[in-house]
Formats: structure tokens, sequence, C-alpha cells
């Protein structure tokens, strides 16, 4: 399983800030310092987290990021498909081979697959990460 760039920079801002909540708001700034990430990428990739309901953020000059929620209540699978979009349980075979017996066996094997990495993500939580 491949995730994105963008995946792998929105599980780092999540942990960064779940690793500094005691300071409260989180800036942007430090995270994308800290890690090298372009800042208005980071921010795009933010906001996602924020429409998920995993961070919350606060406009104006003491603004910045904090966590939604406590980090034993953000799952890692949570991160991923807020930044992703839900996994896909399928590998659109069918439209290729309709009624091809090995595309069935090879859509339920992948599905399984799915379901079972979908499953050991759920019960991830920010809390062991950090």
């Amino acid at each position: 399983m491949k995730t994105s760039r963008a995946t792998a920079y929105g599980l780092l801002a999540a942990g960064y800030v779940a690793q500094h909540k005691e300071q409260g708001i989180i800036l942007s700034q430090a995270v994308a310092k800290k890690y090298n990430i372009p800042l208005e990428y980071l921010l795009k990739i933010m906001q996602q987290l924020v429409r998920a309901n995993i961070l919350r953020s606060k406009r104006g000059p003491r603004g910045g990021f904090s966590l939604a929620r406590p980090p034993a209540k953000i799952t890692m699978l949570e991160i991923i498909e807020a930044v992703e979009g839900p996994m896909s349980a399928s590998l659109g075979l069918e439209e290729h081979a309709p009624r091809d017996q090995f595309r069935t066996k090879t859509e339920q094997a992948y599905r399984k697959v799915v379901a079972l990495t979908t499953d050991a993500l759920k019960k991830i939580k920010l809390s062991d990460l950090i």
C-alpha cells in the first residue's frame, strides 16, 4: 500500500500537534520548519484535518492549530482518510473482465486485505504514536 506525500505530511502534522498539545495553539510554520514541508502545501493538508475533526484551527494573530479531540480518540485511519479519502475496496477489474473467475477471486482477496488493513489502522490511536 502506497500513500501520498500529502498523507505523510498529514500524519507528521497531527503527530507534531499532539506532541506539543501542552503548548496550546501550534503554528503551522513550526510544523513546516521542523519537517521541511512547504508551508502553503502544509496549510491545505491541515485544513483537510480540520474538516475531518482531527485538528481545530484558530484564525488571527494568535492563531494556529490544536487537536480537536484527545489523541486517544483519533485513529491513524482517520488521519489517512482525511487526506486520501476513503480506502477503496475495489481494484476496478470488473470493467475489463466482468465474468472472469480470476477477476472475481482477485477482487475478493483484495477486499479482505483492505478490510484487514482498515481494521488495523482503526486500532492505532494517535496517542500510541506519540
